[in-house]
């Protein structure tokens, strides 16, 4: 949508705990301003905007009717540190005095509050029959609940499959064992018929043949049933007891269902799991406290809660164990976001564990740049080509800061820093750098410059080449190292 119209409510707030009273913001909306009333959050702290990449933002708001939401705020700009939120349909129409909270969570496990302010909503005269009702509503909670009513919706679907398969198993199993049942009823009478000996025994070879094939070709569980009228009936029959005794014989004889090849391969095969029955992998639910150092032995596990001696600095984790004797390594990935892994072993004494260490991803590689403050009398270049050369500087997973841009205009000299590095972004030790200086009045002649980084923070071009226009353009584009 283009064209759009908002009432911006403006709060400039720098996050430091001396700034944390409640504010008066004296913002006024009306119940009209449907769709137009906006909230614009400017944060700074220690003088320079604060960065909002890798944050979440949350803004707590209280109504007079006794409601209370929790709602994402959008960040507009990450490097210059402002964020906004639009007031939907429902708020506000809630009128009279609004209590809020800002709130950041980062997600190293970081989180501040920014502030609580208020601001007020005027009934307008067109809505004066507006009854607003209570209400609760948190935005990650219906994210909650619809990944809960899919997942139930796909564990129904499941069960349903599984238990139509189970049905259908068990009807094939029953038919085939009512014709075996068939089968032998149809045998017995044939023994049953019999009035000489001779006859007897022709029958009951014929049969004892049929049933040794029938074993060989299915491998399947037999049982010989016999009531007690067909052994009464046996037993008065002069002809018939010495096919029961070769009945009983063959029975003694037979190794039924399992051959000496299967169970020597399963005597062969592996005893321990890696995973659950069902493929899935072992689970330590967030009812528990999961102590890491006693997870060792080999497989696939889902940590569900904080525990102890786990990865420093997430929970909810996929861990993988591999041991042999007693060492081992333990493999975690977060599980919530995917965007970590750590690693670390027990050493062979099968009591000492390596600290974690951290996998680097892509995701680690990206960073946040800021822009300094340049001190009085050093400016910012901007050459008529419309090149970029703004000044800013960063810092990546690994400790190494990268300075880039280009300044004109001040006083060269230690006494006279270009601009202030914070805390975290200094040097190990004062570290000096080359750069390009501009060659106005040296035409045809490259001119460099020499610049000084301190270990209190400070920026410093301490000399440069070009002594008819020194300090026309002074470029930076150099690292090193914080740790």
């Amino acid at each position: 949508m283009t064209n759009q119209l908002f009432k911006n409510g403006v709060l400039p707030f720098v996050v430091d705990a001396y700034n944390q009273s409640v504010y008066d913001s004296k913002i006024v909306f009306s119940t009209q301003d449907i769709g137009t009333a906006k909230l614009v959050f400017q944060l700074r702290k220690d003088g320079v905007p604060l960065p909002l990449s890798a944050v979440d933002g949350k803004l707590v708001l209280s109504f007079n009717t006794g409601s209370k939401n929790v709602r994402n705020i959008t960040l507009v700009d990450k490097v210059e540190g402002i964020a906004e939120y639009i007031l939907d349909n429902d708020e506000i129409k809630q009128y009279g005095k609004v209590q809020a909270s800002l709130n950041l969570y980062y997600r190293n496990g970081q989180a501040l509050s920014v502030h609580e302010f208020t601001f007020e909503i005027q009934r307008n005269l067109i809505d004066q029959d507006i009854a607003p009702a209570a209400e609760f509503y948190i935005d990650d909670f219906q994210t909650l609940k619809t990944e809960i009513e899919r997942k139930a919706a796909e564990l129904e679907a499941d069960i349903k499959k599984r238990t139509d398969d189970m049905q259908g198993k068990i009807d094939t199993v029953t038919q085939e064992l009512q014709e075996q049942l068939d089968r032998m009823k149809e045998k017995l009478d044939d023994l049953e018929a019999l009035e000489t000996k001779q006859g007897a025994q022709d029958k009951v070879d014929k049969a004892l043949a049929a049933a040794k094939k029938y074993t060989d070709d299915h491998a399947a569980d037999q049982k010989i049933h016999v009531t007690a009228d067909k052994q009464k009936s046996w037993d008065a029959k002069e002809t018939t007891s010495g096919a029961q005794a070769k009945v009983n014989e063959h029975a003694n004889n037979l190794t039924i269902h399992v051959t000496e090849v299967e169970k020597d391969k399963w005597n062969a095969g592996q005893l321990a799991k890696i995973t659950m029955d069902n493929g899935k992998v072992f689970y330590r639910g967030s009812a528990e406290v999961t102590d890491y150092n006693t997870i060792t032995q080999t497989g696939m596990y889902l940590i569900y809660n904080s525990g102890v001696n786990g990865p420093p600095s997430f929970n909810l984790v996929f861990l993988l164990v591999m041991s042999y004797g007693n060492t081992l390594a333990q493999i975690a990935y977060e599980s919530s976001k995917g965007k970590q892994a750590y690693f670390r072993f027990r050493k062979s004494d099968s009591e000492t564990w390596t600290a974690w260490e951290r996998h680097l991803t892509a995701s680690d590689l990206d960073v946040a740049w800021q822009k300094p403050t340049l001190q009085p009398g050093w400016k910012q270049y901007a050459p008529a080509d419309g090149s970029i050369h703004t000044v800013r500087f960063s810092k990546d997973a690994s400790g190494v800061v990268e300075i880039k841009g280009a300044v004109y205009g001040g006083v060269l000299g230690l006494d006279t820093p270009v601009f202030t590095l914070p805390v975290g972004y200094r040097p190990m030790q004062s570290e000096y750098f080359p750069g390009i200086a501009s060659s106005i009045g040296t035409p045809g002649v490259p001119q460099i410059h020499r610049t000084f980084i301190g270990t209190d923070g400070r920026v410093c071009i301490q000399s440069s080449s070009n002594t008819s226009n020194p300090v026309e353009f002074l470029s930076f584009g150099f690292r090193f190292r914080t740790r």
